[in-house]
């Protein structure tokens, strides 16, 4: 008897491990990874360098100056928000280039008011049109800052502070700590100021250097993970071999019966659409999201399709359409992974820069569009796409159109990783036979699960 009850638990324990790792790897196969860490910029972040210019009786003048150091993300409208914390009981007198979106209580200043008193000021980027006298270098463009690839002249924004009841010297002057950035949504940690070497300035005539009483920087570095809970862009494929369209995922970006999804979707075939899209408000309300009704629920789409093949060459057809009816995209750019990304003969209508994030992989290239032609993608609708082509010379030790080695490894639109269909779904030979439609990892790993578990018995 106790020999049955120990065979019995044996069994019922290894019932268990079995149940656990089908589980895992049926997880493991359809749960899709949200990256914290950008492989393809590495390097890339915002740095913010905080410049004290000179000393005032009670405290000091500063220019502050971020930079976007990242290749293909940048910050659009409705722009930054830079916000921190006080070391000690500091205030703002004045700024130049930006303002603070709170005064705070100022009361027991007479006479002069400064122009912030909060412990934990959140600072704003001043509009274009903004007065000259109001003015600095890079200021005023609404928060808006561009890639450092796609626009390195507007990839930088700035600001004058005046702060006071600080310290007058390099040793009684505290950084200030808890820095945030918002660009414009959550997605930036920040790490704490560091005191660096004095920034060096050259005059115009570049016959004399002048030098900061005091530098720190400040670097803030992004992942989608914090930025949204879903995904915001997915991708569909297709071939000129073969007629399967493989659509996005399903519920990719969200799904339409998800409650606790912010937004909503809009089918396109309801009267009065302008109307529903654009219902009268108060000035200055902002309208939550509005995104077409599609299986996959995603704002953007790239498409990818292998429309042609030469002797010598290859043809891509790149189309990317907007589903979001409020939001439209200027200075859009698009990220491709793809290993014949190294030979491109010619792009048609979109700008192209090569990018190589590692020294001696040339696999990944940024495009956008042309200036006034179609660098702005406009809201869901008959115009709300662009496209282009893209014709690739075959290296003939590499290339194939077995196994789905024509679509790219991964897109980005706007700095945000896409979602991809699975590879096992992407459209094949005609005469490529069978193709698996589960994980591989599972049908390798299943089988010998099974195994141990009925031969170990």
């Amino acid at each position: 008897m106790e020999s049955f009850f120990s065979r019995s638990t044996s069994v019922v324990s290894r019932l268990s491990f079995l149940a656990v790792c089908i589980v895992f790897l049926i997880s493991s196969s359809s749960f899709t990874s949200t990256e914290a860490y950008d492989a393809l910029d590495p390097e890339g972040n915002i740095t913010m360098k905080w410049d004290v210019m000179s000393w005032t009786p009670d405290g000091y003048v500063a220019v502050v100056t971020m930079f976007n150091f990242q290749k293909y993300r940048h910050i659009q409208s409705p722009g930054w928000t830079l916000g921190w914390k006080w070391a000690k009981k500091e205030v703002i007198w004045s700024m130049v280039g930006a303002q603070t979106t709170e005064q705070g209580d100022c009361s027991k200043y007479k006479g002069n008011i400064p122009h912030c008193c909060k412990k934990d000021p959140t600072v704003v980027d001043l509009l274009p049109g903004t007065p000259y006298n109001q003015q600095i270098a890079n200021c005023c463009k609404g928060g808006v800052m561009n890639s450092w690839v796609q626009d390195p002249g507007n990839a930088a924004s700035s600001f004058q502070i005046s702060v006071g009841a600080a310290g007058t010297t390099n040793k009684t002057v505290r950084v200030p700590r808890n820095f945030t950035l918002m660009g414009p949504g959550p997605g930036y940690t920040c790490g704490p100021a560091k005191i660096v070497k004095p920034t060096k300035f050259v005059t115009t005539d570049t016959r004399r250097t002048t030098q900061a009483m005091m530098t720190w920087n400040i670097t803030c570095t992004y992942s989608q993970f914090l930025a949204q809970r879903t995904p915001t862009c997915c991708v569909s494929l297709s071939s000129f071999y073969n007629e399967t369209i493989v659509g996005c995922p399903t519920c990719a970006c969200g799904c339409q019966n998800n409650k606790t999804e912010s937004g909503a979707c809009l089918d396109p075939d309801t009267p009065h659409l302008a109307s529903v899209v654009s219902p009268p408000t108060k000035k200055g309300t902002i309208l939550p999201p509005l995104v077409q009704c599609t299986r996959h629920m995603c704002p953007i789409r790239v498409h990818w399709h292998v429309k042609q093949n030469y002797k010598e060459y290859w043809r891509v057809k790149i189309t990317i359409t907007n589903f979001n009816y409020r939001l439209n995209y200027s200075q859009w750019n698009m990220v491709a992974q793809h290993p014949n990304l190294d030979n491109i003969t010619q792009i048609f209508s979109f700008n192209y820069k090569s990018l190589t994030p590692y020294a001696g992989l040339n696999d990944t290239a940024m495009l956008w569009g042309v200036k006034f032609y179609n660098d702005f993608l406009s809201e869901a609708g008959p115009l709300g796409n662009v496209q282009s082509e893209i014709l690739f010379r075959k290296d003939q030790s590499t290339f194939t159109f077995e196994k789905g080695w024509a679509f790219p490894r991964r897109i980005y639109f706007n700095g945000d990783n896409c979602v991809m269909p699975p590879p096992d779904t992407y459209p094949f030979l005609p005469n490529a036979g069978f193709r698996p439609q589960f994980s591989v990892v599972a049908a390798v790993l299943l089988p010998v699960l099974v195994f141990f578990f009925f031969f170990s018995v």
